[in-house]
């Protein structure tokens, strides 16, 4: 038989077509559909109904959702459904059904177009492969990056004699390698070292900086801070003045305790980096706002003043990079400022370094979504009156 143009178009269209009665019984298919289902025509047609063609689960969701769906608004477009081959195997299958009304207005027929959504799941199921590779090789970044992280901090602090010692570290993203970094140390039987500071950027690059200048400075503490900070100066300078230029803030000091008064003798100086932070015992508290050298590493030759104070027992001396002073409050332009952080730490007068960082820590994070910097926190002095100290 010679079908004409458009039963030929109809029967050989490359989606599979066909058309049902009201109760689903199939009265017309085409061959491409009859191909896809590996079944005769006359084992089709006049035989079977729609969901007589899908797959179990497909069969129920047709009865349960997709027919009185198609009942209500006349049209459904788009359902992921699955044809049942006469091998058993099933076909994935887009699925847009239609009613058809008579000249009366009355539901007549229903015409329904299959499309082969093979290629689509394929694809599909390869994007989630390729997804999951990601996030698989995003996690083995993230935990490379957390042990290169915590090599460029020190393990532990170590116990100094009259002296409380607190520090934490707040990572801005854990898909990038900061630039804080912070240390204390033992110089001699009557000196112990410690720095705080701050490189430019992120990433490896400025890990590189960050690992130069802690071992710098430990290499350097035997002269006084300033020398320090002038030797770390030079060394920024000569490395990365012809290449990326690379800088750092630091505050660089010593730490001589006094076992007969409890007091402890500090000489430090900065490198353009926000003022140290001292809080007394008796709640009065002051930014360290000594002669500050310029940013390390910009200029070849640079001055770094040194700064001296006494802390007494129960006195604290906070040491911080900008993540702190510019954080976000509630994701907002607004800053939490010196005046907050004055402010809080305050509250903490003759109390351990230990609740201070504890305090800061938790105000980072709460303030709202992760931060853009990080953040790096440092914080001594000598323990105060025993009633006086809860965390040290």
């Amino acid at each position: 038989m010679t079908l004409d143009p458009f039963e030929a178009a109809y029967d050989g269209a490359p989606s599979g077509q066909l058309t049902t009665e009201l109760d689903g019984r199939i009265v017309l298919a085409n061959s491409t559909l009859l191909s896809w289902l590996g079944r005769p025509r006359d084992a089709v047609v006049g035989k079977l109904r729609f969901a007589d063609l899908l797959s179990i689960g497909g069969k129920l969701y047709h009865e349960t959702h997709f027919a009185p769906l198609l009942q209500l608004q006349g049209e459904v477009s788009g359902v992921a459904l699955e044809l049942r081959r006469s091998d058993g195997t099933r076909m994935p299958v887009l699925v847009s059904s239609a009613v058809q009304y008579d000249d009366s207005g009355v539901p007549a027929l229903i015409r329904t177009t299959v499309f082969d959504a093979q290629l689509r799941r394929a694809y599909e199921e390869e994007l989630l492969r390729e997804r999951r590779a990601a996030e698989a090789a995003r996690s083995r970044l993230q935990a490379a990056l957390a042990v290169l992280q915590q090599s460029l901090l020190p393990a532990t602090l170590p116990t100094v004699p009259g002296i409380a010692v607190a520090a934490a570290y707040h990572t801005a993203s854990i898909d990038d390698l900061g630039g804080d970094f912070y240390d204390v140390f033992a110089i001699d039987d009557e000196r112990w070292g410690f720095f705080l500071g701050d490189v430019s950027g992120k990433g490896p690059a400025a890990a590189a900086v960050t690992s130069l200048a802690r071992y710098s400075l430990r290499a350097a503490a035997l002269h006084d801070p300033a020398a320090a900070l002038s030797t770390l100066n030079a060394l920024l300078h000569e490395r990365y003045i012809d290449g990326d230029p690379r800088y750092c803030t630091a505050v660089f000091g010593t730490l001589r305790p006094d076992p007969a008064t409890g007091q402890v003798a500090v000489r430090f100086a900065s490198g353009g980096h926000p003022p140290p932070l001292l809080i007394r015992a008796d709640g009065s508290s002051e930014f360290l706002q000594s002669t500050d050298g310029t940013l390390i590493g910009i200029l070849p030759d640079s001055q770094f003043p040194l700064t001296d104070v006494t802390l007494t027992p129960g006195d604290l001396l906070l040491l911080y990079t900008d993540g702190l002073t510019e954080a976000r409050v509630g994701g907002r332009r607004e800053l939490y400022g010196p005046e907050a952080v004055q402010e809080l730490a305050a509250q903490y007068a003759g109390l351990s370094p230990a609740e201070l960082i504890r305090a800061l820590s938790e105000v980072l994070t709460s303030l709202g979504p992760r931060p853009t910097d990080d953040t790096a926190l440092l914080a001594f002095g000598p323990p105060g009156p025993s009633g006086r100290q809860r965390g040290a």
